[in-house]
């Protein structure tokens, strides 16, 4: 294992328990609820799993084209922002909606990107309950199913949704620091290479509005997962949580937070951003 300590430049791989959930027939509930949607029930069995943790930013550097959204479905991008609070929805709707979706334009060649939702997360549960914020996630998941992916653009777009589907389309993260760099319960992605689609487990995602799905994983040794290590506020983390093309291309790409083993005492709780797109084709 390496550490903060290590020769700059130096690959950071390291050992870390990424929790799974467990298939034992139970069915997965994942509930929010409360003003703000920042309290949860979760329903099911989990179990950490000690799992390897491949210094992405390393490998990067050693090859630029070492990771891609269609090959592993993620990428480290740089993107200077010009929002100056990302606490202020304002500045979100105005700003960082529009740096957002021409960023993924950029990124898979969309003709078409529509931002619906964003999540601030803070790692302080003092500012969570002041701010309305929500926690860092610590199960293996990704985002949209089969079903939720083509269902979420019925729900946003309904007049155009049957059109819309009849063609490609893609949801797209967009992930980064909102201040100081991420030191403390950085974002782990697994290669989406790695996946078997028996590795994926439906799970209900309820909201006081609508009811939606996710998947959780089971474990499986063979799964390849990848960090940035510290990002920073001028870095955007992109990554795909549901292709609607079946050619072999990335589809999911499951992530968690986890527990860094070497976060130095008294590290900054993690503050971040990920912004949720629709891209079309």
């Amino acid at each position: 294992m390496n550490s903060p300590g290590n020769t700059p430049g130096a690959a950071r791989d390291l050992h870390a328990a990424l929790v799974y959930a467990l298939d034992t027939g139970e069915p997965l509930v994942n509930e929010t609820f409360a003003k703000g949607n920042v309290q949860r029930r979760v329903t099911g069995s989990y179990a950490p799993f000690e799992m390897p943790i491949h210094d992405a930013r390393a490998r990067a550097a050693a090859d630029p084209a070492a990771f891609s959204l269609d090959q592993n479905g993620f990428t480290l991008m740089p993107h200077a922002t010009q929002v100056a609070d990302f606490f202020d929805p304002l500045q979100l709707r105005d700003i960082y909606y529009p740096e957002v979706i021409a960023l993924v334009k950029q990124v898979i060649g969309a003709s078409r990107v529509v931002v619906f939702d964003h999540t601030l997360r803070s790692g302080n549960e003092q500012q969570r309950q002041q701010q309305l914020l929500r926690e860092p996630v610590f199960t293996v998941h990704n985002d949209y199913t089969e079903w939720s992916g083509p269902q979420r653009v019925r729900e946003l777009l309904p007049d155009e949704a049957e059109a819309l589907l009849q063609r490609r389309f893609a949801i797209i993260q967009v992930w980064r620091a909102v201040a100081q760099p991420i030191i403390a319960n950085p974002l782990a992605l697994a290669d989406a290479r790695s996946l078997a689609s028996d590795d994926l487990i439906i799970s209900e995602r309820r909201y006081p509005d609508r009811i939606g799905q996710t998947y959780r994983m089971r474990h499986n040794p063979a799964h390849r997962w990848y960090y940035y290590p510290q990002m920073q506020r001028h870095e955007a983390l992109v990554f795909k949580v549901y292709d609607s093309l079946t050619d072999g291309r990335a589809r999911f790409t499951p992530h968690t937070s986890f527990a860094d083993p070497d976060t130095p005492t008294g590290a900054p709780p993690r503050q971040s951003i990920e912004v949720r797109t629709l891209a079309f084709f």
